[in-house]
């Protein structure tokens, strides 16, 4: 126990944060643990808890009451998978691995008394995880105004939720031609090359159809080359990509965007804001502060990255695309469907260990990204993406791209095994 005090302090220290120190960690009569979340961190955070520490009550909460695959959504929206998106049933999976599943949406933590408050009533724990996802933030565009914020999200919404995808779908579908703008966040986001992957298949969706279109990428990081070779040779009549490109102002009711240097009006779009931790991590005080400027919030969940506890508050685990910056050597984790199923599951260990009045195994995250980087032909990018702790303590990334210009459709294949492994069924 006083290993882990050390490793909280530290991590504090490190990422500029503050923590507090743990009371007595074990719980009586077995203990309850709570996972708010039904995305893969959570899911496996209820999944590997179950298995790991048999004696806890474990439920999962979640407001929908079924689970949606945001991997192999672009290749759904462009009618490139068999058999439509791959959905699952919450309690069914619950059954399988023995947890409880409760679904109902969740109002607030109370940290002090250990309590979520939700809306049919609440529910002590002894351990949280809180697997919140993201949130658009519309304030750098609109600031206070919320009329056009709404109307952003209404008709160009990002599609980052897999609710929303079906509203995307049935726009792509209705779409008539002209110019189709994906504006890009600006980093850190959820999953890096998702949005020229979206790009490269709408681009080809539009094409199939024999609609006269461009697709418009505006992003304001530095390129990505495995796309910007792609963009060149494949789609160099229909995507116009335009990088460090940091936009400056929406007008989403005369429908222009205006960059640095340029304004383009679109027949429609996919209008991404810079994202932050959902909700649920702002109202239970848990973000940390900007590594810049300690006076701002960062806009994510603080951290330690070798257990994935809060530095506010012991008792909570972080995991999934909430996090804040794991390391000062490169900052954030990818946030990824993978990542947040390693960093669930590694909660999951630590809670089964105090539990169990154990010391935690010493453990890290990693991650594989099965990305499409062209369609005609297909091609593939494999990034794999693995961790360290160096001798100073901080944490060491290490990534790898592999491209195949002859994919066997190992994205669908890795999807299936991710499927098994969080909910108990192939896909």
């Amino acid at each position: 126990m006083q290993t882990n005090r050390r490793r909280l302090l530290a991590a504090a220290a490190a990422l500029g944060g503050s923590a507090l120190l743990p009371g007595p960690l074990r719980a009586a009569a077995g203990g309850r643990a709570v996972v708010i979340g039904g995305g893969w961190g959570g899911l496996a955070a209820a999944r590997h808890l179950r298995e790991l520490a048999p004696a806890l009550q474990v439920t999962l909460l979640e407001r929908h009451d079924r689970f949606r695959s945001l991997p192999l959504s672009n290749r759904w929206l462009a009618d490139r998978l068999d058999g439509g998106l791959p959905e699952f049933d919450y309690a069914a999976a619950a059954q399988r691995f023995g947890y409880a599943f409760r679904r109902g949406e969740v109002l607030a933590i109370d940290r002090e008394r250990r309590r979520v408050r939700t809306a049919d009533g609440d529910l002590d724990y002894d351990w949280l995880v809180l697997a919140a996802g993201i949130r658009d933030d519309y304030a750098p565009w609109f600031g206070t105004d919320a009329k056009p914020a709404d109307e952003a999200r209404r008709r160009f919404g990002s599609a980052w939720q897999a609710h929303e995808l079906p509203a995307l779908k049935a726009r792509l579908d209705a779409f008539a031609g002209g110019d189709f703008v994906i504006a890009v966040p600006p980093m850190p986001y959820r999953c890096p090359p998702a949005p020229f992957e979206r790009a490269c298949l709408i681009a080809t969706l539009f094409a199939q159809r024999r609609v006269k279109a461009r697709v418009v990428v505006l992003d304001p990081n530095p390129a990505m080359p495995g796309f910007l070779r792609v963009f060149a040779s494949q789609y160099r009549e229909r995507i116009v990509y335009v990088p460090q490109a940091r936009v400056e102002k929406i007008d989403p009711f005369a429908q222009t965007v205006s960059t640095d240097f340029e304004t383009f009006r679109f027949d429609d779009a996919l209008l991404m804001p810079p994202q932050q931790a959902g909700d649920l991590a702002w109202q239970a005080g848990l973000i940390g502060r900007d590594a810049n400027d300690p006076a701002r919030a960062s806009g994510w969940a603080a951290f330690d990255p070798l257990t994935q506890r809060s530095l506010a508050d012991p008792r909570v685990f972080v995991v999934g695309d909430m996090v804040d910056r794991a390391s000062l050597l490169f900052g954030h984790y990818p946030k990824t469907g993978q990542m947040a199923a390693r960093q669930g599951r590694l909660a999951a260990a630590q809670i089964a260990a105090e539990a169990q009045g154990k010391e935690a195994p010493r453990l890290l995250p990693e991650s594989t990204c099965y990305v499409l980087a062209g369609a005609e032909p297909m091609e593939m990018m494999r990034i794999e993406t693995r961790y360290r702790v160096r001798g100073d303590g901080l944490v060491l990334q290490t990534v790898q791209q592999h491209h195949d210009a002859q994919p066997r459709d190992e994205d669908i294949a890795w999807a299936r095994g991710m499927y098994t492994e969080l909910l108990g069924t192939p896909g």
